[in-house]
């Protein structure tokens, strides 16, 4: 059985540990020679995508337009 956020003590951490403790497994995940492969349903969904975008490459929106609206919505 996996370890539990209780198990390990993490639920115990301040968020700032808690932060700093999940960037450090993700950057050992991103780190990993041989990192682990797409399930059988993101590899699908993936597949869906690039579809969608060779059928229609025009329809998009740019970075900056999608930066643009988030940082207003969240009134930065």
């Amino acid at each position: 059985m996996a370890p539990t956020l209780q198990s390990l003590g993490i639920d115990q951490m301040s968020v700032e540990d808690r932060i700093a403790l999940a960037t450090a497994i993700w950057d050992s995940i991103a780190a990993d020679p041989h990192p682990p492969l797409p399930t059988r349903s993101q590899q699908e969904e993936l597949e869906r995508r690039l579809a969608d975008h060779a059928a229609d490459p025009d329809d998009v929106v740019p970075w900056e337009v999608i930066k643009s609206e988030a940082l207003s919505r969240f009134g930065q």
